[in-house]
């Protein structure tokens, strides 16, 4: 998997559009295929979920067309790792092959090494048929007549007396749904089963027209050996090429490759937690607003000062909790960074639900994050503005460049090294130094511009008034209660969120990290909904708590309160990592947690930003709301 498409799809993973039978890119139209009609497969990148590294098709010693073309690429689909190529696989339209040779290939020593290497790993090779990518059949093992299928196709296997066995023959079958009034047809299916077949042929070898003894129709059962992996030993690579009529239709095709998992998403289950947390929410806002209007009332009815002053609680420190918190700077800049994250997400919900992002769609998805990321620095400097000039902070242009680049700069510190590490290991997945310059480009030519014109924008608003005086003298915050601290505070706050999210977390790790297709994103979207909601409500709650106990420095603890759901986060990516992958590899783990890191590092800039300007608002109104003598 290429290197920024896990950070991408984990944030989108907590956002996007309702589930259907198919998505597809407004305006892209099925392709119409007469009999005998070219059909020419093309190759992507060789796939392993253990070492989480992709290489390209021709970094092993496959057969080779005369020229190798890549195919117009688009920003995501490079930061992916996918490398899409033309093949020596041409087929004709419902024109069946039987036995058809590739090449003959003599490994020497360092092909028959990197074979090795790769089927040790269980890589799998990915090819593509207009648009659809090959699915290898098997057996469910719930012992159900529905077939199941996997990604792709294995490079080989290795036998119990450790000899390695290249997968050489392979066995397409394209189905096609036909047009009973034109004859032409559209393909909606595209599967192949490899098999290893040591072949032998008659006299001496041929080119054009080789003699072929053990192809599978001819051969009698059980008399083809498989093909082992040796240096310079013969390997013919040879197909076949079968068509069926199916009734599934273009708009469905997609239906296949999205039900690949064998562990299917329990739907009652998850939306039974969901609803659990949902009513959780609700109660505790309910209590919440019962609590606090009686509040507002009983101050409200207090007629004399020594009644007032005989009083506890959050109205005491009235003339404080509006005073500016320690490195209010840094808070600024951070739900400014917050505000572009959700910004970012808000807009990724729009064009999913115009169909934008779907799977057939490949790269779009990764590329629509980064672009509106960069778009939405409008609104990071102009939320961080808005805060600071309330702050009554006077180094703007300071402020600005902190927006621009400090969390942009600490994620791209962290994705430049592990692209080095990558590189280092020759992977497809490393991204090229032209799309290295594009990305450092987007983000210094038009993010930076745009948060300056945030920035401008925001400043040239008037301040943001608070609604009670701010005393001179900071008034003595009493000594708490150990449930009141502030470490034991903020790590409880960001228990709720996450178990908001957490059952969904792991079907999308497991559609990121094991290589499937994530498409429930009517569920994600009432996930992130829940999220939003479970943030902000968990974090007025402490916050009226923290207020009640007469600690006014409620600014900082708002935002970590609720941004502490993204340490549950992290724990839980290392729960998954040593329970459900065999990643052995140093660099794989390596990259694996480095992807983690920067993943949880931007869910706490989200959550932590719902949370902030939630409370924000929630203690805006109440001390709006008293009258303060």
């Amino acid at each position: 998997m290429g290197s920024a498409v896990r950070i991408a799809t984990l944030f989108l993973a907590l956002l996007v559009f309702p589930s259907a039978h198919s998505f597809y890119l407004p305006g892209v139209a099925p392709r119409d295929f007469q009999r005998g009609d070219e059909l020419q497969v093309k190759v992507n990148k060789l796939s392993s979920t253990k070492t989480q590294l992709p290489y390209d098709y021709y970094f092993l010693n496959y057969c080779k067309p005369k020229k190798i073309m890549n195919n117009a690429e688009n920003l995501g689909e490079v930061l992916r790792g996918d490398r899409i190529e033309n093949s020596v696989y041409v087929f004709r339209m419902r024109e069946e092959e039987s036995c058809k040779v590739a090449c003959l290939k003599k490994f020497d020593a360092e092909s028959a090494k990197n074979f090795k290497e790769k089927i040790d790993d269980e890589y799998r090779v990915n090819m593509i048929l207009d648009n659809l990518p090959v699915a290898v059949p098997r057996q469910r093992r719930d012992g159900s007549q529905q077939t199941s299928y996997e990604h792709g196709f294995r490079v080989g296997f290795k036998s119990n007396e450790e000899k390695y066995f290249i997968n050489n023959h392979l066995s397409f079958r394209v189905m096609y749904h036909k047009d009973l009034e034109t004859d032409s047809a559209r393909i909606v299916g595209f599967e192949v089963t490899p098999q290893s077949i040591n072949h032998e042929y008659k006299g001496t070898w041929n080119e054009k027209n080789p003699q072929l003894t053990t192809c599978p129709k001819n051969s009698v059962q059980g008399s083809i050996s498989f093909q082992e992996v040796e240096t310079d030993k013969e390997i013919i690579f040879t197909y076949d090429v079968s068509f069926k009529v199916s009734d599934i239709k273009w708009a469905s095709r997609w239906d296949t490759y999205l039900l690949m998992n064998d562990d299917q998403i329990h739907w009652f289950s998850i939306i039974n937690s969901l609803m659990i947390v949902l009513f959780l929410s609700g109660m505790v806002a309910m209590i919440m607003m019962r609590t606090l209007y009686k509040d507002i009332a009983n101050y409200n009815q207090l007629e004399t000062q020594d009644e007032a002053q005989e009083e506890t609680g959050w109205k005491l420190v009235h003339g404080d909790v509006f005073r500016p918190p320690i490195s209010s700077g840094l808070l600024c800049v951070y739900v400014g960074t917050g505000v572009q994250f959700f910004g970012m997400t808000l807009v990724t919900m729009i064009f999913a639900l115009l169909g934008f992002l779907s799977p057939s769609n490949r790269g779009g998805l990764m590329t629509a994050m980064v672009l509106l990321w960069v778009f939405m620095g409008l609104f990071a400097g102009y939320s961080s503005a808005r805060l600071y000039k309330m702050f009554k902070g006077t180094e703007w242009k300071r402020n600005t460049l902190k927006t621009a680049f400090m969390f942009p700069a600490i994620v791209f510190v962290v994705f430049f090294i592990l692209n080095a590490l990558i590189w280092g290991e020759k992977s497809s997945g490393a991204v090229p130094f032209g799309t290295m310059f594009a990305l450092v480009f987007l983000w210094f030519g038009i993010s930076v511009p745009l948060v300056f014109v945030g920035s401008y924008l925001g400043f040239k608003k008037p301040a943001i008034e608070d609604p009670v005086k701010t005393n001179k003298i900071p008034r003595q915050i009493p000594e708490q209660a150990w449930y009141m601290q502030p470490v034991f505070s903020i790590l409880i706050g960001g228990i709720l969120p996450f178990g908001a999210v957490f059952i969904e977390l792991f079907f999308i790790l497991t559609s990121i990290w094991l290589n499937q297709f994530y498409y429930i994103f009517g569920f994600l979207f009432i996930v992130f909904v829940i999220l939003l909601i479970t943030c902000a409500e968990i974090t007025i709650v402490l916050c009226y708590f923290q207020l009640c106990s007469e600690d006014y420095h409620w600014w900082w603890r708002a935002y970590l309160t609720a941004g502490s759901s993204a340490l549950y986060l992290f724990l839980y990516a290392i729960f998954y990592f040593f329970t459900k992958l065999e990643i052995t590899k140093l660099v794989s783990g390596i990259l694996y947690f480095g992807y983690m890191l920067i993943v949880s590092y931007a869910f706490f800039v989200l959550t932590g930003t719902i949370g902030f300007y939630a409370c924000f608002w929630f203690v805006r109104k109440i001390y709006s709301s008293v009258k303060i003598d």
